[in-house]
């Protein structure tokens, strides 16, 4: 195959991978690295999509983080997604996470305000799976 049509080949399938959704340059590289194109001819493909603006890893992470919200997970499971995705500026200061963490644990465990320790514990145990710092955990108590 020559350099050219592995090269259009390549850059085909990177875009239908963003058509579908929002890809990190990270997991476009590493997709595109299971289908055996070189790692020169990835680059160019990646390169090629960001400055056409079809790849672009800021509205990818403002996707991702929102998606992640809506789902009810906290900003440290989120930031380190993102960071195992290729992301490593984002902001998460537009979510108000006290809030978030109130809501999931109301939904989780309903309106109970007398809880022994144990309970408490299990409770705030949950919410650190999801993602979300102590603080945010205590606020939600």
């Amino acid at each position: 195959m020559t350099k050219q049509s592995q090269q259009s080949k390549c850059y085909a399938a990177a875009l239908k991978m963003l058509m579908r959704r929002e890809h990190s340059k990270l997991e476009l590289r590493q997709k595109l690295n299971l289908k055996d194109f070189d790692d020169a001819v990835i680059n160019d493909s990646i390169s090629l999509l960001a400055e056409q603006k079809y790849q672009s890893d800021e509205r990818f992470s403002e996707a991702f983080i929102l998606m992640r919200f809506n789902q009810g997970k906290g900003p440290v499971k989120i930031s380190m997604e993102l960071k195992s995705r290729g992301i490593s500026k984002f902001d998460l200061t537009l979510f108000n996470w006290f809030e978030l963490a109130k809501d999931v644990k109301y939904k989780k465990f309903g309106d109970s305000k007398s809880l022994d320790y144990k309970e408490k514990a299990r409770q705030k145990r949950f919410l650190q799976s999801r993602g979300f710092g102590f603080d945010e955990i205590n606020q939600a108590f």
